[in-house]
C-alpha cells in the first residue's frame, strides 16, 4: 500500500490519506482482508500524528471500506457492490458537471453532447 502526502495541497492530511487508501481499495490493488498498516505504524511512516492516521481509518470504517480486529489490525472489508456502484455514480456525475461546464464553454449543445456520448460508446461495442 501506498500513501503520499502532499503538504502544499491544501487538503487536509488524513483526507489524503482516506482517498488514497480507499481508491486503492475500489481499484482492486488492495484486496479483500488485506491487512494495512497499523494506525502508529503509518503515521510513523508518514510523519504524522497518529490522531490523524486514527481519523482517516476511522472514516474509511464508517463507511465500510474496512474493518478492525481488537488487537489484531485493520483489514479492507469485503466488497459491497452496492456502495462501490455509488462511488461510481459519485464520479460519473462529477465528470458529467466537468463535460457540462466545458461543453458551454465551448458552446456546444445537449444534442452535440449526446450525439459525442453515443458514438464513443458505440465503438466500445
Amino acid at each position: 500500500m501506498t500513501v503520499l502526502i502532499d503538504t502544499k495541497s491544501g487538503e487536509p492530511i488524513y483526507n489524503q490519506i482516506y482517498s488514497q487508501i480507499k481508491s486503492q481499495i475500489i481499484s482492486g490493488e488492495l484486496k479483500e482482508n488485506d491487512m494495512l498498516p497499523s494506525i502508529r505504524g503509518l503515521a510513523k511512516d508518514l510523519h504524522i500524528s497518529f490522531i490523524t492516521t486514527k481519523h482517516a481509518y476511522e472514516e474509511l470504517e464508517k463507511e465500510g471500506f474496512i474493518y478492525t480486529l481488537p488487537g489484531k489490525g485493520c483489514y479492507v472489508a469485503p466488497k459491497n457492490t452496492e456502495l462501490l456502484r455509488e462511488e461510481n455514480l459519485k464520479k460519473i456525475e462529477k465528470h458529467i458537471e466537468d463535460i457540462a461546464s466545458l461543453a458551454a464553454s465551448c458552446n456546444l449543445s445537449r444534442s452535440d453532447i449526446i450525439e459525442m456520448i453515443t458514438f464513443i460508446m458505440e465503438e466500445e461495442e
